[in-house]
């Protein structure tokens, strides 16, 4: 299977387009975007602080150099493929996933309820995260040392829309089993042609649930908003 060689966000808005005319709002969050489609579909993506312009007219000119694009983008994306995939499942990733076949796992992007799974299953991880301080964390310096050695790798879908995740699987190890995790994720079996992935996790919601919009505009991150939906994969 060819390997797509252009990172994901440009790749899938050069097949399936971006139709602005499907959008029926959009809310910014401190922690969250999310953008509901006239269809009654929901897509988040996180902020990682970005302020993102809400109003739909400032999405004409899409510009896939400016994150708060990226970040509607990734979020329409979300909320387009997401709820039409007839091969996702219903599960999280340790439903999915056997962790203890593995012996070297890298953590990118710090999942603090993931975590503390691997802490009472006593499966050793290394985690790595730009954008948070906690004493769980390795060195950040040491972050690609780690992850060519991985043989698992857990990784946070916010690397599509800040532009790290194709640096990443184009730089590990042949055998090491990707894992895109995190309610950001672009539900489409398109991802999968990507170097080494092997599973995508996301969410999804019901159609049109205000609450999730509500939860995400007032600050909310996914503590708040995903026991309001449903944990799905490819």
């Amino acid at each position: 299977m060819k390997k797509p060689t252009v990172e994901p966000l440009r790749y899938f808005v050069e097949k399936y387009g971006f139709d602005i005319s499907e959008v029926d709002k959009v809310v910014c969050g401190t922690k969250y975007s999310a953008l509901l489609l006239k269809n009654g579909n929901i897509g988040v993506c996180a902020n990682l602080s970005h302020n993102v312009v809400t109003t739909i007219d400032y999405l004409k000119n899409l510009d896939l150099n400016r994150v708060e694009n990226r970040i509607v983008l990734n979020a329409y994306l979300n909320g387009k493929f997401n709820y039409s995939n007839r091969h996702t499942k219903a599960g999280d990733i340790f439903d999915a996933v056997n962790f203890k076949n593995y012996k070297n796992i890298v953590m990118i992007g710090l999942f603090k309820p993931l975590l503390k799974k691997f802490r009472e299953k006593n499966i050793s991880v290394s985690v790595f995260d730009r954008n948070k301080k906690s004493s769980c964390l390795t060195d950040i310096a040491l972050e690609m040392s780690y992850i060519n050695e991985a043989d698992a790798l857990i990784l946070s879908s916010t690397t599509i829309f800040n532009k790290s995740f194709l640096n990443i699987v184009n730089n590990m190890k042949r055998f090491c089993d990707v894992f895109l995790l995190g309610p950001s994720s672009i539900m489409n079996k398109d991802i999968l042609k990507y170097r080494n992935v092997n599973r995508v996790f996301g969410a999804v919601f019901s159609k049109g649930d205000e609450r999730v919009l509500d939860v995400i505009k007032h600050g909310g991150g996914t503590r708040e908003f995903l026991p309001l939906g449903e944990k799905i994969y490819i």
